[in-house]
């Protein structure tokens, strides 16, 4: 296939070693030294493509280009992901099964999502209040598994939140890690797995009935293309898919926190006039901060895009922390600013989709955008009004800095908290 440039090409034989050690700078450091969209270097034994930039991420999630089937490597898989489920899947067998998730996401079953993450934060509150100090993000992980089991319609006994927290948060914490983190991490997937495949078992045999509008209920009896019903690994993978991410979003709860004691004039704009501030705050929160660094696809066929030729059945990470730093896009991109957001609607579909690519870009309903998102922004929306309206607390001398190379990253301390009380 003829082309009219040729990538710049990282040297070596191999740079995994370079994104461990980099993180979430190792593509954003070579776009622009390199000073282009996208350059070639060595993955895993094989040649792959890391790009950046919004004309990147639209390239990115054009289905007749990409596919995730194979994409994702066997580490992510064993922890993050698991096997079968709906981020490794394309074409029809994607959509149908994106479906079921995005059927999820009706605005009542939103608010009620919402309604449960208070209702966690104010009997947390009724603990903290009792003690000297807390560590926020630990909090929240217990808080959100709480919040997204009953959501899900998964029974959670007290007893049992901590080793379903840990299972969680150990999955999300350990794909990147080459310590004892990524086998806790792989113990975490196996042990939530079985978890999950009891619950469906339960289900399916009249033992257990949760509302027909649960994550739980939905897919103990979703039915394939085929019209069988979804083998008990792969359904207990896609129940995770539901529960795993959504204590993910603690992250941005600590980076919440982290941004009111950073910004502490934000704390009066948000209680201010304009009601969509909370919004912009919320949007910058999630451009501003790192979340996971890239995703990764597989081209479909041979084909060119700038000049720059593609061959079938290459890797294709995109890079989402630089695309959210990227000052072609952003003004002063590395400034925290939620007044860049006053021009975006209020609702994350109506976003320019390939600008902030904070979980994904791309269509809901047909590509690979998380269908997530809206819960995460309205369980950002509470916290961050919970915080400020609900509860005073007092933020002592701590390291609140974060890693750029561990990936996922929070503040070191956690962002503790002291002399909580309850103001609400």
């Amino acid at each position: 296939m003829q082309s009219t440039r040729s990538f710049p090409k990282e040297d070596g034989l191999e740079s995994g070693l370079k994104v461990l050690r980099e993180g979430y700078m190792y593509a954003p450091n070579r776009l622009q030294a390199y000073k282009s969209d996208a350059f070639e270097t060595r993955l895993l034994g094989e040649k792959a493509i890391v790009m950046g930039g919004e004309e990147a991420a639209k390239l990115f999630y054009e289905e007749d280009k990409f596919k995730r089937e194979g994409a994702a490597p066997e580490p992510a898989k064993a922890t993050l992901l698991g096997k079968g489920g709906v981020q490794g899947l394309d074409d029809e067998a994607h959509r149908h099964r994106k479906k079921l998730f995005m059927d999820l996401m009706s605005k009542e079953r939103i608010e009620v999502w919402a309604k449960l993450v208070e209702k966690y934060l104010l009997k947390a509150t009724k603990e903290w209040i009792t003690q000297d100090s807390i560590v926020f993000y630990e909090e929240s992980q217990k808080i959100l598994t709480q919040a997204v089991c009953e959501w899900a319609g998964v029974p959670l006994p007290d007893k049992d939140v901590k080793k379903r927290t840990k299972q969680l948060v150990s999955m999300f914490e350990s794909p990147m890690a080459v310590s004892t983190r990524h086998i806790e991490g792989r113990i975490g997937r196996k042990q939530a797995e079985s978890w999950n495949k009891e619950l469906i078992q339960q289900v399916r045999d009249g033992e257990l009935n949760p509302k027909e509008d649960t994550a739980l209920y939905r897919v103990a009896w979703h039915r394939e293309l085929d019209g069988e019903l979804l083998d008990l690994k792969t359904a207990a993978v896609e129940l995770l898919n539901v529960l795993r991410p959504s204590v993910a979003v603690a992250i941005y709860f600590a980076f919440t926190a982290l941004s009111l004691h950073q910004f502490p004039e934000i704390k009066e704009k948000l209680n201010g006039d304009n009601p969509y501030y909370l919004h912009m705050f919320i949007q910058e929160i999630r451009r501003y901060y790192p979340f996971f660094p890239f995703n990764g696809a597989i081209t479909r066929k041979d084909f060119e895009w700038n000049g720059y030729s593609f061959d079938k059945d290459t890797l294709v990470l995109l890079d989402f922390y630089g695309t959210n730093h990227d000052s072609r896009i952003w003004d002063e991109p590395d400034n925290f600013d939620p007044e860049r957001f006053s021009d975006w609607h209020t609702s994350p579909t109506d976003q320019v989709q390939m600008k902030l690519v904070a979980q994904g870009g791309g269509d809901y309903n047909t590509g690979h955008r998380c269908p997530g998102e809206w819960n995460t922004v309205r369980a950002m929306e509470i916290v961050t009004d919970y915080l400020i309206n609900k509860v005073s607390y007092t933020v002592p001398d701590q390291d609140i800095g974060y890693s750029m190379v561990n990936v996922p990253t929070t503040p070191k301390s956690g962002m503790i908290f002291e002399n909580i009380e309850f103001t609400g």
